[in-house]
């Protein structure tokens, strides 16, 4: 499949997730298998304003490709000089945030909340657009509208048709509304809808998607072109080795050995290391701990020997005692459709 000029081998990408897809993480994700990377979401107003901030969002390292860009604002005027700073910086693709949910941005009248605002978000569109549209694929991300209300769903339609015609080469749409944010199902029938209605126009689709199956089912039952996968991720990197499996007819690889967990960890302290300095990787590193410890047989115990972590040193230890391959482990499980943890042999 292909976004603009840029094509993947694979229709399964990695969201862009804020306080989460640093450098870092998007190392560890090419590594196991995502063709493409977003980096966490930024504001436009950062972007553009001398600082500490703005220069660590523009450095894009050459092994970091083809990487995404994603802003988030309120500011029409702000967003298209943001664009052109984050295309000069090296990012490939530049995306729009319709989409988060969180109460201080939709405060704030950002996110979320511009599906609400159909003049605005095209507007904010347009000079996106008009930037880098040009040399740079533009897409946007959005929730299926503000709520369940026939007038949101109209708002919805109108930033999706209107930024189609402006020129964005793809838009990524999560199945839950805005006042949902992560709670109850998202409709997977919504998304079979829209790519009913924008017929070639390429469509990700977003929620849900903490197992390769989840992901593959999402695309076969509702015809998207691709999904972009978020929270299932997070401290889940063989998700992508396991949508490849899939997606090329193989079964399942067996789920991440205790071996295998240990390597991809210190793999992606080893980056955290290398981007953040030795504190604030120990700091951010231990978020993603709590998350990799999902996987290990002895989750629980693990995850509170994660939260205990205060030194790059009881991190180190937490590594050497947990993952120690000679160990006598109990089996280690994997996801299922829904993201429950199963028995590695059980039926999908």
């Amino acid at each position: 499949m292909k976004i603009g000029s840029i094509e993947f081998d694979v229709p399964f990408v990695q969201a862009a997730l804020s306080g989460y897809s640093d450098l870092a993480m998007r190392r560890v994700n090419r590594r196991y298998g995502a063709p493409y990377t977003l980096n966490e979401v930024v504001l436009d107003k950062t972007v553009v304003e001398s600082g500490k901030k703005r220069n660590a969002i523009l450095c894009v390292t050459q092994d970091d490709h083809p990487v995404g860009g994603q802003l988030m604002g309120s500011d029409p005027n702000v967003f298209g000089p943001a664009a052109a700073d984050l295309a000069g910086a090296g990012y490939d693709m530049i995306d729009i945030n319709f989409g988060c949910p969180v109460k201080k941005v939709l405060g704030r009248c950002r996110g979320g909340f511009l599906l609400s605002q159909p003049e605005i978000a095209l507007d904010i569109v347009r000079r996106v657009y008009d930037a880098v549209g040009e040399t740079h694929p533009v897409t946007v991300k959005m929730r299926r509208g503000m709520d369940d209300s026939r007038g949101a769903e109209r708002n919805f339609f109108e930033i999706l048709d209107g930024a189609f015609s402006i020129g964005v080469s793809a838009v990524t749409v999560h199945c839950r509304t805005v006042r949902q944010r992560y709670v109850g199902p998202s409709e997977w029938s919504f998304l079979k809808k829209v790519k009913k209605h924008v017929g070639d126009r390429v469509i990700f689709g977003s929620g849900d998607l903490f197992s390769a199956h989840a992901c593959v089912n999402m695309i076969n039952e509702t015809g998207v072109d691709g999904v972009t996968i978020a929270r299932g991720c997070i401290g889940n990197p063989w998700i992508f080795l396991e949508c490849r499996a899939l997606w090329s007819g193989h079964p399942l690889p067996p789920p991440p050995s205790i071996a295998q967990q240990g390597e991809a960890i210190m793999y992606h302290w080893e980056q955290s290391l290398e981007v953040h300095g030795a504190q604030l990787a120990g700091r951010i590193m231990r978020k993603f701990g709590i998350k990799y410890a999902e996987h290990h047989p002895c989750a629980e115990e693990l995850r509170r020997a994660y939260i205990a972590v205060k030194t790059p040193q009881d991190f180190d230890a937490v590594l050497s005692e947990w993952y120690d391959a000679d160990r006598d482990w109990p089996a280690v499980k994997r996801r299922d459709g829904h993201g429950d943890l199963i028995a590695a042999g059980a039926k999908l």
